[in-house]
């Protein structure tokens, strides 16, 4: 049985009208050099210090001249985000905060993951009224999730495993075959399979085409994480309520 689900934010479980894409973007092409679209979408998903790293390089920058090129640039992409969630705020993907409260009464931890720094990512949830469970209170409003790692908590982002096997101490969660990975991109998904997991789902709900997943190593492509639950009661892998 699958007692936890580890799901991306961005494009997973909440729309963000394409500000990280947009963000991104802007912050590495003002250092300088073109982001090209498909290495836009290669690096989305990981850590955004080594995504603007890798992005700068390459665009045929040298991300280490000056030393504090990264430093500036993520900087940058901290506010440009802000600046765009600011006049259009991210909202839950439709379908996703039930999904979530369903999972969780039939006893599945659900944890966030993203490559976004603590700061950044608990202002969204904020933002979404959304709470992890451990500073919830009984009364507590909108949606509650289990755990929030983040990638600036790990040695490495995605694709590396490090934040599912964090989202697995946190919740309690001993074994990798009762994990479900979910995520919008090619990073999430083999970020699950490198973790082990039990089962790695890609989900449409982002920028990714049900092409661009191709050769990926996913067990099932959803429409979103709104089809999870349905997924495991198909696959009698999901608790009873």
């Amino acid at each position: 049985m699958i007692t936890l689900a580890v799901f991306d934010m961005a494009g997973t479980t909440i729309d963000d009208g394409g500000a990280v894409y947009d963000a991104l973007r802007l912050a590495v092409e003002e250092t300088g050099v073109v982001v090209s679209p498909e290495d836009l979408q290669t690096w989305m998903g990981t850590e955004k210090s080594a995504a603007i790293a890798a992005l700068i390089e390459l665009g045929g920058g040298d991300p280490h001249s000056p030393a504090d090129k990264v430093a500036v640039a993520f900087g940058r992409f901290r506010t440009l985000l802000g600046e765009l969630y600011a006049a259009t705020p991210p909202t839950a993907i439709d379908g996703v905060p039930d999904a979530i409260a369903d999972l969780r009464a039939r006893g599945v931890a659900v944890a966030l993951t993203t490559g976004f720094s603590r700061d950044v990512a608990e202002g969204i949830l904020d933002e979404l009224d959304w709470r992890v469970a451990a500073q919830a209170g009984d009364d507590a409003s909108g949606v509650v999730v289990d755990a929030l790692v983040c990638g600036d908590e790990v040695a490495a982002g995605r694709p590396a495993p490090y934040m599912i096997h964090r989202a697995m101490e946190r919740t309690g969660t001993l074994d990798v075959a009762e994990v479900l990975v979910a995520g919008d991109t090619a990073v999430d998904v083999q970020a699950g399979a490198n973790a082990g997991a039990c089962v790695t789902i890609g989900v449409l709900s982002g920028k990714l085409s049900r092409e661009a997943f191709a050769g990926e190593p996913f067990d099932a492509l959803l429409g979103s994480v709104v089809d999870v639950p349905g997924y495991l009661l198909e696959k009698g892998l999901a608790p009873a309520r």
